[in-house]
């Protein structure tokens, strides 16, 4: 836990509860195999090398089983409606939230104000015009190691769309890389590079990056999708720290949007 508090300042902080919710199939101490639909270990609760482990475990807020406390709600505001909840995608478990509360709050920022848009969707929101921000933390039970990030932003239409905008142009100017400090901590992203990824809604950006910080280093995929005033943002990433690139799988992508339009 200590290595991925120190990658915090760098790393996306809402990563930090798909890591607490585990992933990675694994068997819990009782012996039994997760159920099909992925339910969250409990707090403390040992996993199998490889998987995120009791100290992720730990770092969630319960479990991510419907009637958990870290269970997402099934009602409320619209926003709420369109996130994930548990059992929209079998394999993979879905916290509400969870972020770890080693994970530094706010906005990082960036050393390249070209930068900044790039910055900003590590934090808390996708940036700053966000009306409100609903997190879940999303790890997977076929991929082992794969943890994703899941948010889905309001806005006005028109912020929505200068976002996208924004985005794309930060990923073609930030190619050689970009710091960004959060809470006096830095962390450094390199390879900022375009990624060619088939996501529906009106208009989606997509990249990948190697962000570093204490010698700690880790591959990040990033999709972001609009959807008329709703922004979906996806990250993930390995946490066992193995050679295989991330990439957010389309499942996830794919219920996400659907949950958005059925919603509206």
């Amino acid at each position: 836990m200590k290595a991925r508090a120190a990658t915090a300042a760098l790393l996306p902080t809402l990563l930090l509860a798909a890591v607490g919710c585990g992933s990675g199939t694994h068997t819990s101490a009782d012996g039994k195999s997760p159920d099909p639909k992925g339910s969250a270990s409990a707090p403390g609760r040992a996993a199998s090398p490889g998987a995120a482990g009791s100290e992720a475990s730990a770092g969630a807020s319960g479990s991510a089983g419907p009637s958990g406390t870290g269970a997402p709600k099934r009602s409320g505001s619209r926003l709420e409606r369109s996130a994930l909840e548990q059992g929209d995608l079998a394999g993979y478990q879905i916290s509400a939230d969870g972020k770890n509360p080693n994970a530094p709050d706010g906005q990082p920022r960036a050393d390249r104000k070209a930068c900044q848009p790039l910055a900003d969707i590590m934090g808390d929101k996708p940036d700053p015009a966000a009306r409100e921000t609903v997190n879940r933390g999303v790890g997977s039970q076929k991929q082992m190691g794969l943890a994703v990030s899941a948010s889905v932003s309001s806005y006005a239409a028109s912020d929505a769309k200068a976002l996208i905008a924004r985005l794309k142009d930060a990923v073609a100017a930030c190619g050689t890389g970009f710091s960004a400090t959060i809470e006096k901590q830095t962390g450094s992203y390199r390879d900022v590079k375009a990624a060619d990824y088939k996501a529906g809604g009106d208009e989606s950006v997509s990249w990948t990056t190697t962000a570093s910080a204490e010698g700690v280093t880790a591959q990040v995929h990033i999709v972001v999708v609009r959807q008329g005033d709703t922004v979906v943002r996806l990250m993930a990433l390995n946490v066992t720290g193995g050679p295989k690139a991330p990439e957010v799988p389309h499942e996830v992508t794919d219920k996400q949007i659907q949950k958005v339009r059925a919603a509206r």
